[in-house]
């Protein structure tokens, strides 16, 4: 059973009701950057209302079993009340009810939030929670890229907001800086030299959304008072924590500055090992979708989506991009196809969770196998 795409999100007011009106709350969030700071505003509120909760992250078909009221964030469950990802990020909507419940949202928390969902600070409903986040003075834009570092050379090898020569390579990176000449303290010429050569280093060959994507990772939002140093890196970090370390990014969403390190430890090896899947990966091209087959154990690589919606952002000429290995798959597409379900149609039988943009399966099979059944479904 697939958790696909929802038009619209529930209204706020109705989602805090069915919240106050639970003795426990199980929050399941979706192992996204969107989904895991929606469940930090959440736990945020329900800790402020002294109200008993669990945060667990799930794959599932099916809301993890336990007492209380299992709320899902991020996908559609059957067996819970549910904010899936639709017409705004889950975050923003999570910022919403914590608003209903009497609680001011974290702004930086739910930005980053929508930062992970592909969106821009003070898009998609994020208004006010930019204007908070303005108001007072926890946000300041500024020219360069987007890293949670103070380091730039490691935030940009170790970035899974983009794809360029320089990816899991601390050691191009710093020779990109020393070509540039960029100073240990950078003025906005200097950063805005640097990002306009990222961005044709990640877009030069690649498709024409590779613009847009790179995009979202320049000029962003400096964050003097937060655990990194800008909301892209932060949303970077929440989105490689929650596949690659859950509880750690329940922590860092709950606003737990304590697991900072632990936190980019656990972004560094996701992004090792989603660009060390792309570098290796072998490509193939179809009728609406580019395959990349890798060489990884389905049960313990985190980064299959990662890797997916990269090569969808900055290596697929197609509109989906698959990666896939013996006994699992992800893909990303863009508008116009529910990825999740033609994954679930290529594997036959499996456990597919996603939405229509991005989704991930499981599956007894080999890869050959999957991606017959994956020319098929297209």
């Amino acid at each position: 059973m697939s958790t696909t795409r929802a038009a619209d999100s529930p209204a706020p007011d109705a989602v805090a009701t069915a919240l106050r009106e639970a003795d426990f709350i199980r929050l399941c969030p979706r192992p996204t950057g969107d989904a895991l700071a929606a469940a930090g505003l959440l736990a945020y509120a329900l800790r402020s209302t002294d109200t008993p909760f669990q945060v667990r992250t799930t794959r599932a078909a099916t809301a993890p079993e336990g007492d209380g009221t299992a709320f899902a964030l991020g996908w559609v469950a059957p067996d819970a009340t549910f904010v899936p990802t639709g017409d705004r990020p889950v975050s923003v909507v999570a910022a919403e009810v914590s608003e209903e419940l009497g609680v001011d949202p974290d702004p930086l928390v739910g930005l980053a939030g929508v930062v992970a969902a592909e969106s821009a600070p003070g898009a998609d409903g994020s208004g006010s929670l930019l204007e908070a986040a303005e108001r007072t003075g926890a946000v300041d834009r500024r020219s360069g890229v987007a890293v949670p570092t103070a380091d730039p050379a490691e935030g940009l090898a170790n970035s899974t907001l983009l794809r360029a020569p320089y990816s899991d390579d601390a050691d191009a990176a710093r020779a990109l800086l020393a070509d540039l000449d960029y100073p240990a303290e950078p003025d906005d010429d200097d950063r805005r030299r640097f990002a306009s050569v990222v961005a044709l280093d990640a877009t030069t060959d690649g498709p024409q959304r590779a613009a847009e994507a790179v995009g979202r990772a320049l000029q962003p939002y400096a964050t003097p008072r937060g655990p990194f140093a800008t909301l892209g890196g932060y949303a970077d970090v929440l989105g490689a924590t929650a596949r690659e370390a859950p509880g750690l990014g329940v922590a860092l969403a709950l606003g737990n500055d304590v697991v900072r390190e632990a936190a980019l430890d656990a972004w560094r090896s996701h992004a090792a090992a989603t660009h060390g899947l792309l570098s290796n990966a072998g490509t193939a091209r179809y009728d609406g979708a580019f395959v990349l087959r890798v060489d990884a154990d389905p049960e313990t690589t985190t980064a299959l989506a990662t890797a997916a919606r990269l090569a969808r952002d900055f290596l697929s000429p197609e509109p989906m991009a698959v990666v896939v290995t013996d006994g699992a798959a992800a893909a990303a597409g863009t508008d116009g196809t529910d990825v999740t379900r033609t994954l679930e149609t290529a594997a036959g039988v499996g456990s597919a969770c996603g939405d229509a943009r991005e989704g991930e399966v499981r599956f007894d099979g080999e890869a050959d196998e999957f991606v017959d059944g994956l020319r098929g479904a297209l």
